[in-house]
């Protein structure tokens, strides 16, 4: 099963890319299901349902022809399937506050709920073999982030903290309830986060997978928009996620440019060269500001035409390599790896300018964005290997 996650600042058209290339890969014979793990779902609307404003049909995989799918997490069905001893405790202890029922079951929804939902049910549908390929319709960067980092995180607790908390929960709750102004937590809210565990062992290997999940970055060609944009691709490389696409979203056409809009051209063929530079050599392709909201199946259609051409495989391999890693050493110092195949060492030069660290190749230049625990750091040395640049980073002061 491939698994196609596209990610980006909201407003920038992620949801229709994501649905326009659900529409091409059913078109192609895939059993697609395309999945919106966005709390704002607008995925049917994309479609042109025309259902009602908080609809429940699509809180399970929802038909639209014989091979296209769609699923909105609906994280109040979720609750009552997955999570309900959860919340029931955290309900409980929230009208101990003097909340009402309804305040406490709207302040009972946790933050992870509905992305840790999402991750189960793609892990279910890979051990089913029910869907070919699965397209994440991902929540704005921040939170997109946060999707990403919770297996690890939650492996993290499950293995250190959770066997300790339930322990000694069983030996201290029969006292603790006398005095305690709320009750602790009973066995079976942790029995259900056994459970929901379980439901996501394995799922941290198929996004950190390069043949099974890729991970497509839209931006538009503005540069607010373009830092949020690079800052996305630090962090998914540093989850272990591979980025193989940087898809520009509405592109001003040359016959647009005009009037009014001809400085917005401007802007944006600089921008776009900003893009071209810093990500190369991940491919960009560009999608132009089409001239009426893309609703509906066929304007879908014309979407995946200017994004894939007319018969391009979206599910296609379009890289497997990371384009550069960040590891710590067990000298405590840290270090990039940055591929750069086909160079030689004297073609490259390298220096840090603010918290990027910026690699020459001849005329072509790369900008990675270093995360915050190497962003003060100096580069003392480089290696270049068998095609990988090794830069060791150390604080200066040392």
């Amino acid at each position: 099963m491939r698994i196609l996650l596209f990610s980006g600042k909201g407003g920038v058209g992620k949801t229709s890319l994501a649905a326009a290339t659900g529409v091409r890969l059913a078109s192609l014979g895939y059993r697609t299901l395309v999945m919106s793990v966005d709390p704002a779902h607008s995925l049917a609307d994309s479609f042109d349902f025309g259902s009602d404003l908080f609809t429940r049909r699509t809180a399970d995989p929802c038909r639209l022809d014989e091979r296209l799918y769609i699923q909105e997490v609906n994280i109040q069905a979720e609750i009552k399937r997955h999570w309900r001893e959860v919340s029931s405790y955290v309900m409980s202890v929230l009208r101990t506050t003097g909340l009402t029922d309804v305040e406490a079951e709207e302040l009972a929804i946790l933050p992870g709920m509905e992305e840790l939902s999402a991750m189960m049910y793609v892990n279910q549908y890979r051990r089913e073999g029910r869907y070919d390929v699965v397209v994440l319709d991902c929540a704005p960067t921040a939170e997109s982030l946060r999707f990403i980092s919770m297996p690890t995180t939650l492996e993290w607790y499950m293995k250190h903290i959770f066997p300790v908390q339930r322990t000694v929960m069983k030996a201290v709750r029969p006292i603790a309830n006398k005095v305690a102004p709320v009750e602790l937590p009973p066995d079976s809210y942790f029995a259900n986060v056994r459970q929901l565990f379980d439901r996501l062992s394995g799922v941290e290997h198929l996004l950190e997978d390069p043949s099974v999940t890729s991970v497509r970055l839209v931006t538009n060609p503005e540069r607010v928009v373009l830092r949020e944009t690079q800052r996305a691709f630090v962090y998914f490389s540093l989850h272990g996620l591979t980025v193989d696409t940087i898809i520009v979203n509405r592109v001003l056409p040359p016959d647009a440019a005009v009037g009014y809009f001809k400085e917005w051209q401007h802007t944006q063929d600089q921008v776009n060269k900003e893009i071209e530079d810093y990500f190369s050599p991940i491919p960009v392709r560009k999608v132009p500001l089409f001239r009426d909201e893309v609703l509906g199946r066929a304007r879908l259609e014309e979407v995946a035409q200017a994004l894939y051409g007319p018969d391009e495989d979206p599910s296609a391999l379009v890289r497997t390599e990371r384009p550069y890693t960040f590891e710590k050493r067990p000298d405590g110092r840290y270090q990039v790896k940055i591929a750069l195949p086909f160079a030689t060492k004297a073609e490259v030069e390298l220096f840090k300018k603010g918290d990027e660290l910026v690699v020459e190749v001849g005329t072509l230049r790369r900008h990675i964005g270093l995360p915050t625990s190497m962003a003060a750091l100096k580069p003392t040395r480089a290696r270049l290997d068998h095609g990988t640049l090794t830069v060791i980073l150390e604080d200066s002061h040392e």
